[in-house]
């Protein structure tokens, strides 16, 4: 018999409380119970009237009613009128949402270019002029305008930016809204975000920005004397997931048009079942500065657009006429995540 070995011993003491441990751990992991994402729980309802009949007499008083780190669904209920004021919805207030008595009877409405001075002295620039800015998630807005008054400019001019609305919050949606201005109208400056049934009114890259954004069933109207563009999107980077994707639109007014611009390196924009008028500028896309190249890494397609104006917007070389395969990714709510926070009914 040869002798007893305390190394040998040792050696399976170890391995075997290893064994033990790892599953103890696999246990643990299976067991443990999953987080679970909580969202808002209790519903508050604020009234604001200019006349004095509801809780507030300006929208922004009411915003600012609502505590920091808000964990209610509160619902802004705005009367008719038109609410002459600034509006911030900070990012520290979520789950908010405007709803209007119909976009041709309440409208917030302000009227600051890039070109004029902020309290500090020094010039606003263009994301600051937004007659609303909202930086919260969660935010929604229903039956109700949104208004910058500064007058277009003249193609060229410095300074005239003027945005009637700046989101820069994630997971926002929009519908039967009104936004009017010239240039820079809609500022879909971050995050995702969906609009349903909106008019959208400008001159110059009216809609703008580096948003993740859905735009079903609006209306996009312009309203350019000499020259205009819908779109400028600023993708920067071929890993982003952002850029705005047209579906069921209608282009109407006035021309030539350029239906978007390469604001970003990898801008990104697709028009898929759009009515277009002949407005459309020849060729149908601008790469912005005509310098860096974007028109060999822009991505501009087009997909069963229809119209007078329908053949122009596939006029670029560098516009691409999507088959369903590469349309598809751009013709969901699934381009926005938006199966996960827009309930069916409003898709």
């Amino acid at each position: 018999m040869s002798s007893f070995k305390p190394q040998f011993f040792l050696i399976f003491f170890v391995l075997f409380s290893l064994q033990t441990a790892c599953r103890s751990t696999e246990t643990f992991n299976i067991t443990r119970p999953k987080h679970k994402w909580v969202g808002p729980s209790g519903n508050l309802t604020i009234h604001v009237d200019l006349h004095g009949s509801g809780d507030f007499k300006s929208v922004q008083a009411a915003v600012d009613s609502i505590p920091n780190y808000n964990q209610k669904n509160v619902l802004i209920k705005i009367a008719a009128g038109c609410y002459i004021e600034k509006v911030v919805v900070p990012a520290s207030k979520p789950y908010i949402t405007f709803q209007g008595a119909g976009r041709d009877r309440t409208a917030i409405e302000w009227h600051d270019r890039a070109s004029d001075r902020g309290p500090d002295g020094q010039q606003l620039r263009t994301y600051q002029t937004a007659s609303v800015t909202v930086f919260a998630s969660y935010f929604s807005a229903k039956n109700i305008s949104f208004k910058n008054t500064a007058p277009a400019p003249m193609p060229g001019l410095e300074g005239w930016q003027a945005a009637a609305f700046r989101i820069s919050g994630d997971k926002a949606f929009f519908s039967g809204c009104g936004f009017y201005g010239a240039q820079d109208t809609l500022c879909d400056d971050a995050g995702r975000h969906y609009f349903k049934d909106c008019y959208i009114e400008g001159s110059i890259d009216f809609i703008f920005g580096n948003g993740r954004s859905m735009y079903k069933d609006c209306q996009l109207h312009s309203i350019a004397t000499r020259f205009g563009s819908i779109a400028a999107q600023d993708r920067n980077c071929p890993d982003e997931k952002t850029g705005f994707a047209f579906v069921h639109c209608r282009v109407t007014g006035t021309g030539p048009l350029y239906v978007g611009r390469a604001m970003g390196q990898y801008s990104r924009i697709v028009f898929s079942y759009t009515y277009f008028a002949s407005i459309v500028a020849r060729g149908g896309w601008d790469d912005w500065d005509h310098a860096s190249n974007k028109n060999k890494t822009a991505f501009f397609g087009v997909y069963k657009c229809y119209g007078p104006g329908a053949a122009a917007v596939s006029g670029a070389s560098w516009a691409r006429e999507l088959d369903y395969e590469t349309a598809h990714p751009f013709l969901a709510k699934s381009f926005v995540n938006g199966r996960h926070w827009i309930a069916p009914t409003d898709a």
